[in-house]
């Protein structure tokens, strides 16, 4: 079970090669009479950042406090790029360098298709310090992401990884090239499999990619790497020796560009706000399947992940424990969205349950059903109940397209879960007074609403067990 990280509190710095990714989209209905190639009559141009800041905007989609650490050129581009970052809240660190083109992929798409890509790249002969800068911040930040795609920006990689170990902050590196020396005692690599092979050699099973793993974290004094394998997901490989293979989580794939960016991002955030090393990378793997599914450079925002974590936590269709239920109510406040929240023993669920239960639904965004456990229900309804047990019950409600989530209780009453939950609304059927509904006064000074809704007339599991025995 994966739990939604709290990322609104976490700091990152990104630092590494910055450049802008521009699209030209276009229709073609024609070959050029001056050579065997498609016109395309451009209708929409789009600029992404790209590279580190990529990363950058990974970050702060998903609400991580993100400075970014890069060199431009004093050119259009290069202002253009920096707006584009500041418009998302990231807090910009580059050098303006003079004479020095910003870098620039262009990219001509047609029809869902990358015709050609062309590029104006910039190469520093002298990279630049961000040292001092990540001197004076090491107490305010929880992890360092260096971005390197080989364009000369950072000079000083192995000061910048030794003053964070020295400091226990998080550094992580995405790397490029063949010298992968030059990364030694960072917390976690994160080359693709193509990079990986290309530096260790080539390997003709998954045992061998193992061992070829293990060997580089010990020659390069690692704690994990985390290897992209594209349509084949992810291996995550611990200097214990402990090993993962995560299946992709791609359905459909249009565009891997960027994807590495994304995975970096959200693991590096995943693990800085809390996360253990796998569930970070099962979190990163989603994001990454998200990504393929869009058209050029990407993101995941703060509810894409959210939706795609849920999905994948509903091994039981959305029955929760309480510290799973809190952290997916947490996210929900986070969103703006009312969480409203009835119990109940639903034993036979009939229509009257459904009606009830959708009438709840309506009442806010997100409906979680508190259902009595076994004993609970024999002290309410007597030794010869529940008809069905905990689990049967929990599987038919979490069925229901309104449920959202489902939690058991054991107690008589549901107030010490109303207490950890604080629903924005607190529903129960019968005939009540919200004087009488239980748990409604906790709720209500804590700024929510109790309703008490009418079961429809004609329909109750005791009917139909008496109908049942006649």
């Amino acid at each position: 079970m994966l739990n939604i990280p709290d990322f609104s509190k976490t700091k990152i710095f990104v630092m590494g090669d910055v450049m802008l990714d521009r699209y030209l989209f276009g229709l073609t209905d024609r070959v050029s009479p001056e050579a065997p190639v498609p016109v395309v009559r451009i209708t929409e141009t789009d600029d992404r950042p790209g590279g580190a800041a990529n990363v950058a905007i990974n970050l702060s989609k998903v609400g991580i406090q993100t400075s970014l650490f890069g060199v431009v050129g004093q050119d259009a581009e290069g202002a253009l790029l920096e707006n584009l970052l500041i418009s998302e809240n990231i807090e910009c660190n580059l050098i303006k360098i003079e004479n020095l083109n910003t870098t620039i992929k262009t990219r001509i798409q047609s029809r869902g298709q990358q015709l050609i890509r062309f590029d104006r790249d910039s190469s520093l002969e002298r990279g630049r310090s961000f040292k001092e800068e990540v001197e004076k911040n090491l107490l305010d930040i929880d992890a360092i992401i260096i971005s390197d795609y080989a364009k000369g920006v950072t000079s000083d990689i192995a000061e910048i990884i030794n003053i964070c170990n020295a400091n226990d902050v998080l550094t992580l590196v995405d790397p490029k090239g063949l010298d992968f020396k030059k990364y030694t005692g960072v917390d976690i690599l994160t080359p693709n499999q193509n990079e990986f092979e290309a530096v260790a050699g080539t390997c003709d099973s998954d045992n061998r990619l193992v061992e070829k793993a293990l060997e580089m974290i010990r020659d390069l004094k690692l704690k994990a790497l985390l290897i992209t394998r594209s349509n084949k997901g992810m291996l995550l490989v611990r200097s214990n020796g402990e090993h993962h293979f995560l299946d992709t989580e791609a359905r459909d794939v249009f565009d891997v560009t960027g994807a590495g960016d994304t995975v970096i991002a959200i693991f590096a955030a995943a693990i800085a706000s809390g996360a253990d090393i796998l569930s970070a990378a099962k979190i990163a793997n989603l994001a990454a399947g998200v990504v393929v599914g869009k058209i050029g450079v990407a993101y995941i925002d703060q509810m894409e992940l959210q939706s795609q974590i849920s999905k994948s936590s509903k091994d039981n269709q959305g029955i929760q424990s309480l510290s799973q239920l809190q952290d997916l109510v947490n996210f929900s406040r986070r969103n703006s969205e009312k969480v409203v929240m009835t119990n109940g023993c639903f034993d036979i669920l009939h229509a009257g349950h459904i009606a009830y239960l959708e009438e709840a639904k309506n009442l806010g965004d997100k409906l979680i059903v508190a259902v009595n456990d076994d004993n609970s229900v024999k002290q309410l309804k007597g030794s010869m109940r529940p008809i069905n047990s905990l689990n049967d019950r929990m599987m038919v409600i979490s069925g229901l397209a309104c449920v959202d989530w489902v939690i058991s209780f054991s107690e008589e009453t549901p107030l010490s879960l109303i207490k950890n939950i604080k629903p924005d609304v607190l529903v129960k059927g019968g005939d009540y007074s919200i004087d009488g509904v239980v748990g409604g006064e906790e709720v209500i000074q804590n700024g929510g609403e109790v309703k008490v809704l009418s079961f429809k007339k004609g329909f109750s599991t005791s009917a139909i067990i008496k109908k049942l025995q006649t």
